[in-house]
């Protein structure tokens, strides 16, 4: 029984190191066709892929500020509030914008009565030029008559004097009223009451004076959310104060900040997954490049960097590209402007624009909520002309 233990002891070891070097290449066999499996995966798909985790939520933040001073009475919304087109944000006290409305009113009325009679006073100038030269006429016509008797020396020479005296009198007084006739015809011309420019010139103040009255409620240009209020009730404000910001929920795009080193193969219209912090790998959002920036952060930077001054180390710069996001993604999981996020940019398809070369046929944005209709204001004009016409 020794013998053959003895026999059988060193073929252990040796079966052990065949099994530990089978294993071993075949890990190894493994790991190369794994090796192998990700690169070929990588130079088919992986290498088509930018990724940046350099990436924020942006969107507009439209600042609100009152179109005419004055003192706050009302403030209708407040951070998180949310608010339609149109909604009234601050009203401010409106006396004295309607007193300046009710002056604005007489002034118009004034205005009309007065170039009512100018016009009036027209045709009053034209009877006097009328007047005047009868009177010159009938003069001529006295000088005319004695011309022959003061040659015959019926008369005396000083009545023959007066006639000539009374004729360049009458011319005088003709001249005298054709240029006031003259002078008041440039006031009015022959333009009707209604366009005369002192009227218009009253009635645009009146319009301007209804503005600022209608302008005391400052409403909400877009549809969003109130934020950053710092407006209060009884604060003077101004045209240059800043009073809240309302930020839309939609339309928001991302910033991803890649490196210029991933930008080569990059183009307008390529396809990106966006991977927000908020929600994690649970939503995935579908967007698309829509533009490079024309410059890196350090280039519009407060104070760009002076690479021309002492010693120089070469830092990889950083390019905005922004991703539009899919609007109804947005609709069913909305962001907020400054989140995270990760974007991964699909750069296989490469016969885009690296720079936008079509010009917009339509605005980017824009809003009505400011403009006001003048219907109201330019009936009143109108009523106040025919009240004061006579």
């Amino acid at each position: 029984m020794s013998v053959n233990a003895e026999s059988q002891a060193p073929q252990q070891p040796v079966k052990k190191r065949g099994k530990r070097k089978g294993a071993l290449l075949l890990l190894t066999l493994l790991f190369i066709v794994i090796a192998v499996g990700y690169g070929i995966y990588w130079f088919l798909v992986l290498r088509h892929f930018e990724e940046t985790d350099d990436a924020y939520v942006a969107g507009n933040q439209v600042q609100i500020m009152a179109q005419v001073s004055g003192s706050v009475t009302k403030v209708w919304a407040d951070n998180t509030d949310y608010v339609k087109q149109g909604d009234v944000l601050v009203t401010l006290d409106a006396t004295d914008a309607q007193q300046a409305f009710e002056k604005a009113q007489t002034a118009l009325a004034s205005s009309v009565r007065q170039t009512r009679q100018q016009m009036i006073n027209s045709k009053q100038l034209q009877a006097s030029v009328e007047l005047q030269r009868t009177a010159l006429a009938q003069a001529q016509s006295d000088l005319n008559r004695r011309i022959p008797l003061g040659n015959a020396n019926l008369i005396g020479r000083e009545e023959l004097q007066h006639a000539r005296d009374a004729v360049a009198s009458a011319q005088a007084q003709l001249d005298v009223a054709i240029q006031q006739y003259n002078a008041n015809q440039a006031m009015i011309l022959d333009t009707r009451l209604e366009e005369q420019p002192a009227v218009k010139q009253a009635a645009a103040e009146l319009r301007n004076a209804w503005l600022a009255l209608q302008r005391t409620k400052i409403v909400s240009p877009i549809t969003g959310y109130v934020s950053r209020r710092a407006v209060q009730p009884g604060a003077q404000i101004s045209q240059t104060t800043p009073l809240m910001a309302v930020v839309p929920a939609s339309g928001l795009w991302v910033d991803a900040n890649f490196k210029e080193t991933q930008l080569a193969h990059m183009r307008i219209g390529q396809t990106a997954t966006v991977v927000s912090d908020l929600y994690g790998d649970d939503v995935k959002y579908t967007g698309k490049v829509v533009g490079l920036d024309m410059g890196t952060g350090s280039a519009f930077s407060l104070l760009p960097a002076q690479n021309a001054t002492g010693n120089w180390i070469k830092v990889v710069q950083r390019l905005p590209v922004r991703i539009e996001l899919d609007a109804k993604q947005l609709g069913e999981h909305p962001l907020r402007i400054g989140l995270s996020t990760l974007v991964t940019v699909d750069t296989t398809h490469r016969d885009g624009q690296v720079l936008a070369n079509q010009v917009r046929a339509t605005p980017a944005y824009e809003s009505n909520a400011r403009e006001l209709d003048l219907t109201p204001v330019n009936a009143l004009i109108d009523d106040i002309v025919k009240a004061n016409a006579g």
